[in-house]
């Protein structure tokens, strides 16, 4: 498939397509997409939502069949990010569309404060979708708890092999590699659409490619291609950056290992997703389902010395970001260099449905022709952690990136105290310096930061906070 380069997909444009597509192909009702919350339920698309678990970019070598078809013959967004690079906080933004300073899930401890009217979940059962959840929910989740507005759920106590499961209600321990579990699951539960005429909806969420990372068996010796680092890869002079950092021990040696380690986990992960797509066309249903693959963050491979996520540097908050929906015009194999985020997933999941969402949402359809120019990255330390970033908050545009560190810290509920004062301040010029080798801010003269444009940067990082 050739690649375009397709910056913005109008929602007018897919549906012009889709009706060409609905005429040669044999998919019910897809211009009734047109119709929008009138259109019978049967006529909308299915959703397979699939979130993995740290995965940063640079790992398409695992992911061969995977992006040969949603990224060969889909979309493929070059600048998508997750607004918070912490898994539940990221995984409420996913189902609500929402910052986490607003649906309140600031860090893993606080995944009950997430407002379950807001999921997307919610919408589409409501709107007569069959729901089905399998694999990792929210950290901090009781697993005995049935996860609301699911019909049908494997939920992953995580781990990689033989672990604990709550499935449909039932907690058991079911022996095996759980990213296979997953799949067979997914598998049958795509299936039952051969008997059941409802459109579906499901959230499919390995554990791969988190730590342990324990590979599948098949998988355990599987050679990778050689890496050497990149420039931030460890980085050795740091005076310009915070303490945590300064203070980061990462090589070399341990970014090799972890990203070898991540890309044998995601091999079993591109199996399943083959299987989803065989299933897909055995049912005649390849056409008319939205499919869409994101990270839930990055992770850092001792870039600047640091072997985790949380951080506001770009391996930790930039992630792979697929989509594909034949029907809906969407089939082609584009690349779309919008910046784009977890935010956005469930409003293009509901429009894609025709489904108006009644809470506000603070992302936007991917199926619009919207084009933000810049986006809030934040994450909050939570109590006292020495060592650890402090809380902190980004503009995040193309071409520069604006960071401040804040006293603050949040409890086990996600709730904020602290004076805000600001602790330390990043600034970076992407377009020349892409690895974040140079703080432009340190011991830089307010002259420096009048030229650099930080006033209007900090205001506007400021009201975003709040909005």
């Amino acid at each position: 498939m050739s690649h375009s380069s397709q910056p913005q997909v109008g929602r007018r444009n897919f549906l012009a397509g889709a009706a060409a597509v609905a005429a040669s192909a044999a998919v019910p009702g897809v211009a009734g997409l047109a119709a929008a919350n009138t259109a019978a339920a049967a006529s909308r698309p299915n959703i397979l939502l699939i979130v993995t678990d740290d995965q940063p970019k640079n790992t398409e070598w695992a992911l061969q069949k995977t992006t040969a078809w949603l990224a060969d013959q889909g979309v493929k967004f070059t600048n998508g990010h997750v607004t918070t690079p912490l898994c539940a906080p990221s995984r409420s933004s996913v189902f609500s569309g929402r910052y986490a300073h607003n649906h309140g899930v600031r860090n893993n401890q606080a995944s009950y404060s997430l407002d379950q009217s807001t999921t997307v979940q919610r919408y589409l059962k409501q709107a007569g979708y069959r729901t089905g959840l399998f694999g990792k929910y929210l950290n901090s989740w009781t697993l005995s708890q049935n996860p609301p507005h699911f019909e049908e759920f494997a939920l992953l106590q995580p781990g990689y092999v033989d672990a604990q499961w709550n499935v449909n209600g039932t907690v058991q321990t079911i022996n095996g590699y759980t990213t296979n579990i997953i799949k067979n699951r997914t598998l049958n539960f795509i299936d039952k659409a051969a008997t059941d005429s409802r459109p579906w909806f499901a959230y499919v969420t390995p554990y791969a490619s988190h730590g342990p990372r324990t590979p599948e068996a098949k998988y355990a010796g599987t050679a990778v291609p050689d890496w050497n680092g990149r420039p931030s890869v460890p980085e050795n002079n740091r005076d310009d950056k915070p303490a945590y950092i300064r203070n980061a021990t990462g090589t070399l040696a341990d970014g090799k290992t972890i990203r070898a380690e991540q890309l044998r986990t995601l091999l079993s992960v591109d199996d399943a997703v083959q299987a989803f797509k065989d299933k897909l066309q055995a049912l005649g249903q390849l056409d008319n389902t939205l499919v869409i693959y994101i990270g839930d963050n990055g992770f850092s491979w001792a870039d600047h010395g640091w072997t985790k996520k949380s951080v506001p540097y770009r391996p930790a908050h930039e992630v792979p970001f697929y989509l594909s929906w034949p029907a809906g015009g969407l089939g082609a194999g584009t690349t779309d260099n919008r910046i784009v985020a977890n935010i956005d997933i469930a409003p293009t999941i509901l429009d894609a449905a025709g489904i108006t969402p009644t809470h506000s949402v603070d992302g936007k359809s991917l199926l619009s022709g919207f084009n933000r120019d810049h986006l809030l990255v934040e994450w909050w330390e939570q109590g006292t952690n020495a060592g650890g970033p402090p809380t902190w908050a980004s503009y995040v545009a193309k071409d520069k990136q604006y960071t401040e560190y804040y006293d603050l810290t949040t409890d086990t509920n996600g709730k904020v105290t602290g004076t805000g004062q600001v602790k330390f301040r990043e600034y970076y010029d992407l377009a020349g310096d892409p690895y974040q080798l140079t703080n432009k801010l340190y011991q830089a003269t307010p002259s420096d930061e009048q030229n650099l444009g930080i006033p209007a940067l900090a205001a506007q990082l400021a009201a975003d906070r709040t909005s």
